[in-house]
């Protein structure tokens, strides 16, 4: 990792969320590279910490701040954190989800249900409302991008709540980029195609039928690994992207194209 200062986030603190593995370990890796300082946060602890070990340790900057999205004062803890140690928060990337496939709405545990939207929808809310409330406070603007998913525009075989769940975080972010246009805050949201990740992973082992599928529906006929979509991100967050907000940038290899 070279930490650049002419990179395409130089000078800027990041909060990534989901940050313990898959595409938010990539993108503080990236990030990292490309200038930013990162603040990293997960509810695995040591993941983030050894994550952000290993940036330092390449030169970058990190700070790893443990926490649950779903808990409006982890969250806030978190942006408290950023402030205090780098003296403001530039962006967010709002990156933590969780997911299920393969069982029918009908079948689908109430409890399930609630927790697809607690980590996907009132994750995205928390992170959004103490992000932009420093970033109002600062007041030079900034940027937020949010996972979403293919699931967010079409059905893609992953059960209803998370379909329902990405579809809001979509709103949402249509909302943000609305309210704060003006404000010099923008708000962008990743159309996510099927990625090489953990959760990835986990899903395709409770239901193997469906890798066939996720693969097949990507124009390039594969997965994508987790710094393919860590780049976009970056380009979203850094003053490249200036004039787009409130977009659902496809990140899918043609998938909710065909």
């Amino acid at each position: 990792m070279a930490n650049s200062e002419h990179g395409m986030l130089a000078g800027k603190t990041v909060m990534i969320t989901g940050a313990s593995s898959g595409i938010g370990a990539a993108a503080a890796r990236l990030f990292a590279a490309e200038g930013a300082a990162v603040v990293v946060m997960a509810r695995r602890e040591r993941h983030i910490e050894k994550l952000a070990e290993e940036i330092a340790g390449a030169g970058g900057k990190a700070l790893a701040v443990p926490g649950d999205v779903t808990v409006p004062a982890d969250v806030k803890r978190v942006v408290d954190a950023a402030v205090r140690t780098y003296g403001r928060l530039d962006a967010g990337f709002n990156n933590a989800g969780w997911a299920t496939a393969g069982t029918p709405l009908h079948e689908t545990d109430d409890a399930v249900f609630d927790q697809v939207m607690d980590v996907n929808v009132r994750g995205v809310w928390n992170c959004m409302k103490a992000q932009i409330t420093a970033m109002l406070a600062d007041g030079r603007g900034g940027a937020v991008v949010n996972t979403a998913s293919a699931a967010g525009v079409v059905a893609t075989g992953a059960t209803a709540s998370y379909i329902a769940a990405k579809h809001a975080v979509i709103g949402l972010t249509k909302a943000g980029g609305d309210e704060y246009g003006q404000r010099g805050i923008r708000v962008n949201a990743l159309v996510v195609g099927s990625t090489r990740t953990e959760l990835m992973d986990q899903v395709l082992t409770e239901t193997p039928s469906l890798e066939e599928s996720f693969v097949s529906r990507s124009m390039q006929k594969r997965m994508a690994e987790p710094v393919e979509v860590a780049q976009a991100a970056a380009w979203l967050l850094s003053d490249r992207s200036s004039f787009v907000t409130g977009g659902s940038v496809p990140v899918d290899g043609g998938w909710t194209a065909a």
